[in-house]
């Protein structure tokens, strides 16, 4: 079950308990001001939740950036790494863990069997940059059903093999984003392997939020009930580390 399926369920429930209440409370001015209120809250959680489940813009091929530049880390500085790379990347395994079912572990070859999603899409850092690239790997979701994702879960937690000023780097999304449309496990850009300084082998893609949730190098995807005692506890490297909004929706 996705995590949007689930909200809408929760949502279902509240309008069914809304209805219900109607007739006894309406009758009455307090009880038709409050009846007001909760009728808008529930009309402004379903249009949040509908906007944060729409899809972020796509492109043409004739958009795409000449050149994606890299940011943040540009490769990783281990002799493990130089020698994954070296080999294609052949050894390199993604692991699916945490609050599921049937624990994954995903080499290269695995990824690139599971079904595709291509996109175009505009990349927005932080700094200000933008560019227009071509994405192609399995949806997040895929895995995450492969795996059975236990409903006590409410995040997915990202890490990598990149380590920065003694912390290695990880990022972390709710369910929503979680279980998006455009949120892929990026093997390709532009129709080429992810080169190193874009996160090779493996990156994500979060097409609804900034770049520095987009995690590069990705070696491991948890799934967790709450984030307390990963890295400070606030979601991800640049939040724990500068102050950045958690969620990072544009």
């Amino acid at each position: 079950m996705t995590g949007s399926i689930k909200r809408r369920g929760v949502l279902a429930g509240m309008g069914a308990l809304f209805v219900g209440a109607c007739s006894r409370i309406a009758d009455t001015g307090a009880g038709s001001s409050l009846l007001s209120a909760a009728e808008d809250w529930h009309r402004k959680v379903h249009r949040l939740l509908a906007s944060r489940e729409a899809l972020a813009p796509e492109f043409a091929k004739a958009d795409i950036s000449p050149f994606f530049r890299g940011n943040g880390s540009q490769t990783v500085d281990t002799e493990a790494y130089r020698a994954s790379e070296a080999n294609g990347f052949a050894d390199w395994r993604l692991e699916v863990r945490g609050l599921v079912d049937t624990p994954l572990s995903l080499s290269m070859e695995n990824i690139r069997r599971l079904p595709q999603r291509t996109q175009i899409t505009r990349h927005d850092c932080v700094e200000g940059w933008s560019a227009i690239g071509e994405w192609t790997g399995p949806q997040l979701s895929t895995l995450l059903d492969a795996a059975g994702v236990r409903e006590e879960a409410k995040f997915i937690v990202f890490h990598c093999a990149d380590n920065l000023n003694g912390q290695d780097y990880y990022e972390s999304v709710d369910m929503i984003d979680a279980y998006h449309a455009q949120t892929i496990i990026a093997h390709m850009l532009n129709g080429e392997p992810l080169p190193a300084r874009n996160g090779a082998p493996l990156r994500m893609r979060i097409e609804r939020q900034l770049g520095y949730k987009h995690a590069k190098y990705l070696t491991a995807i948890e799934a967790v009930a709450n984030l307390e005692g990963i890295g400070e506890g606030k979601g991800g490297y640049w939040e724990d580390r500068a102050g950045y909004q958690w969620y990072a929706g544009i």
